[in-house]
């Protein structure tokens, strides 16, 4: 009678709420995954890095401390200029040489964001790439 009376044990996991989880996270990165990939695509600098041989005298923008923009066509003279009038003469230069290389100066005192503004300004221009200057690092023990 008493082995009648026992129940025989079971040895199975339950792997529904697991299957309920893994979907659930499956749905959190298919839904975030198109969002991370939001930004502007830029080179930059590394610490040793050596100088970008071109023919073609590159269009270089400067941003000094106070967020002034100020441009270089090729071998033109360095002249102020606002939004507008740097687009407008971007444009109208790259239009003339679509290989020409643009460069970006800003000084190292300027907020990030006066930066990010030039880039979205000369992407408005049809730059199709946009590189940041920067001044050689000191050798170790010179600082």
């Amino acid at each position: 009678m008493r082995s009648r009376g026992r129940r025989k044990l079971k040895a199975e996991i339950n792997v529904v709420p697991y299957i309920d989880v893994m979907l659930v996270l499956l749905i959190i990165f298919m839904v975030t995954a198109p969002l991370m990939n939001l930004g502007v695509d830029i080179e930059l600098p590394k610490s040793n890095a050596t100088a970008i041989q071109n023919d073609k005298e590159p269009i270089v923008v400067s941003v000094d401390k106070d967020g002034a923009y100020f441009l270089t066509l090729g071998a033109s003279e360095r002249e102020a200029v606002d939004a507008e009038v740097l687009v407008n003469k971007v444009s109208a230069f790259v239009r003339q040489n679509p290989e020409v290389p643009v460069l970006i100066g800003g000084d190292e005192r300027v907020d990030y964001g006066s930066i990010y503004a030039v880039m979205v300004l000369l992407q408005q221009a049809g730059a199709p790439k946009v590189g940041l200057m920067s001044q050689p690092s000191p050798p170790p023990g010179k600082r």
